[in-house]
């Protein structure tokens, strides 16, 4: 391991264009990174144009992150054994042809379909850039380099709305899928040319039953958060789904611990600062996430703006994040006050804006835009602080591994909170609505008169204000965690033997 980490950490040397082979991987992040929320935009279009529901939706944006969230680990263990190049490469045709077949759907089921294509080149980009992030910068240069990667990774997450509103403001809503394929041309070209090649000498035979463990696990717990409001959260359909997602999990924890070379050491579980790290990025993937998902709605449902207005005026997220991340405000928080303090405050900031939308921007932007900044400030403090962690507990040559767990816990966070804050929201509006409906729309095209629509879009800003502080109350919880952890890591108290060290 030595011989091994000695290797990536001089590197840098032998590439002078690593600030340029950043912006090239951070271009292909990007793409990925804004299919996650574009998506969210389109809701009012795809319900009209093919007649989706609620949960059809709900299954258009989550059949992408699941598949994401099954596969990360997969695609991580493999760019470390076969290259990261090559897999970076190949995640980009992959993506560049789902999106293709996602811009010419014709109804739910094909999108949904294309989207879960989409979700398989996703996840061999999503592991592959951050693992050439550690690959080429040695330690100085690698905080710097993982806080243009989480700027890029919060900007993609927060300016897909706008870009998808901008699209949809001029075109039918295949175009936002269509408008990957030049990126994806240009990302390959340019990986092909500047990228250079690198994976784990020892080369761990790949984990197949690992892989398949752990996606049939994740996708079954998730499926019957999804299916729950539906089908009842007692059901025998929601039940069985979780508990053959449960088995497989425990199963694939048991797999991990007994074999020679396993897709993910369990031991890194058992270093502090990776735990504290891993707590914050999948609790605040759910808060926001989800809170993402409703807040498009809102805009667009409740307050009457267009996708492009409702896109606009979801800029300020991502303009603080870019602000405060590229004017080194963000790094100087870190290094002022420390890795846990700097996580903690992010995360409050997060969370206090998730608050400010539910509480204030009921019935005006003026609450949610500052929500909106708020949170923005949050990002930039606690996002490359928390990815950082997590990428210097685990080994160098293990980086597509640890991406992918980063990547994965991410995901899962992400579609986690989809599905239960939309489960809250569904929840709290059939509990109010005077009608019965699928969706928002629906329920206002059957409403009788002018009083019943108010009502409606009433029961829904109650529906939307609950799930907010649900999903601000996640953030709270992931911060404090995180930064508790964090903090006892570096105060030295010792890990449990066979723990993960220190890259």
């Amino acid at each position: 391991m030595t011989a091994t980490t000695t290797e990536n950490r001089t590197t840098p040397a032998a590439h002078p264009q690593r600030w340029l082979i950043l912006g090239v991987i951070c271009l292909a992040q990007l793409t990925v990174l804004l299919d996650n929320t574009v998506l969210n935009v389109a809701i009012p279009s795809l319900t009209t144009s093919l007649g989706a529901s609620t949960a059809d939706i709900q299954w258009m944006i989550n059949a992408y992150s699941l598949v994401q969230s099954g596969l990360l680990l997969t695609a991580g263990s493999a760019s470390d054994r076969y290259g990261r190049k090559k897999m970076l490469a190949a995640g980009l045709a992959l993506f560049g042809i789902g999106s293709l077949a996602a811009g010419f759907a014709q109804n739910s089921g094909q999108l949904i379909a294309a989207r879960a294509g989409m979700g398989i080149g996703g996840a061999l980009l999503m592991t592959t850039t951050l693992a050439v992030v550690v690959q080429i910068f040695d330690d100085e240069a690698r905080v710097k380099a993982i806080g243009v990667w989480a700027t890029v990774n919060s900007l993609g997450f927060a300016a897909g709305p706008l870009i998808g509103g901008v699209m949809l403001d001029h075109f039918w809503w295949g175009a936002i899928f269509l408008v990957n394929i030049p990126v994806a041309v240009i990302g390959l070209a340019a990986v092909i040319v500047l990228v250079p090649e690198s994976k784990n000498p020892r080369g761990d035979r790949p984990d197949l039953l690992g892989a398949l463990l752990s996606t049939v696990g994740m996708t079954g717990v998730v499926y019957a958060i999804i299916s729950g409001p539906g089908h009842g959260w007692l059901s025998g359909h929601v039940l069985a789904s979780a508990a053959v997602g449960l088995v497989f999990l425990a199963g694939f924890v048991r797999w991990e611990l007994s074999i020679e070379h396993p897709m993910l050491d369990m031991h890194f579980f058992r270093n502090q600062k990776f735990i504290g790290a891993v707590a914050g990025s999948i609790l605040v993937a759910f808060g926001m996430g989800g809170s993402l998902f409703l807040l498009t709605q809102h805009l667009q449902f409740v307050l009457g703006y267009g996708p492009l207005e409702a896109g606009l005026r979801t800029a300020p997220l991502a303009l603080s994040v870019v602000v405060l991340n590229m004017s080194g405000i963000g790094a100087k928080l870190v290094a002022t006050v420390g890795t846990p303090r700097a996580i903690a405050i992010g995360m409050t900031a997060n969370a206090a804006g998730l608050a400010s939308i539910a509480l204030l921007g009921g019935h005006s932007y003026g609450g949610t835009l500052l929500g909106l900044v708020v949170m923005g400030a949050g990002i930039a403090f606690s996002m490359p602080a928390m990815a950082n962690a997590i990428m210097s507990a685990i080994p160098p040559e293990k980086a597509g591994v640890g991406a992918g767990v980063n990547g994965t816990l991410g995901e899962f966070g992400n579609g986690l909170g989809v599905a239960v804050l939309g489960a809250v929201l569904n929840s709290r509006f059939a509990a109010l609505v005077p009608v019965a409906a699928a969706s928002l729309p629906a329920a206002l095209a059957a409403a009788g008169n002018d009083a019943e629509r108010s009502g409606i879009a009433d029961a829904f800003a109650s529906g939307l204000e609950t799930s907010q502080l649900v999903g601000a109350v996640a953030v709270l919880a992931g911060g404090l965690l995180a930064a508790l952890l964090l903090h006892r890591a570096e105060r030295g108290v010792p890990a449990p033997a066979g723990s993960a060290t220190a890259a």
